[in-house]
């Protein structure tokens, strides 16, 4: 599913206009954008949590030259999905 097929999803489950739903979806990523960059935790009851992750240096190998590289350190995105969402 692409975001005009969740946008067209949205409208007809909740009743909005397909505009509105966009507005929403928009507001929606754009809230959990900031929090994600601000290392907050976002937490939905029953559809998951959204956190933000420490991922240490590692050394890693460049698949062109077979030569030994650094990873450099850095902070990911993890979601873990909440227990009504787990595939059955």
């Amino acid at each position: 599913m692409n975001k005009a097929e969740l946008i067209s999803a949205m409208a007809a489950e909740s009743g909005l206009s397909k505009t509105d739903s966009k507005k929403a979806l928009d507001a929606f990523i754009a809230s959990v954008t900031k929090a994600m960059k601000a290392g907050d935790k976002v937490s939905l009851v029953g559809f998951g949590t959204f956190s933000v992750v420490e991922r240490g240096a590692r050394m890693g190998i460049n698949p062109s030259t077979k030569k030994p590289i650094e990873i450099a350190a850095k902070k990911v995105v993890k979601f873990k999905p909440g227990t009504e969402l787990t595939a059955e």
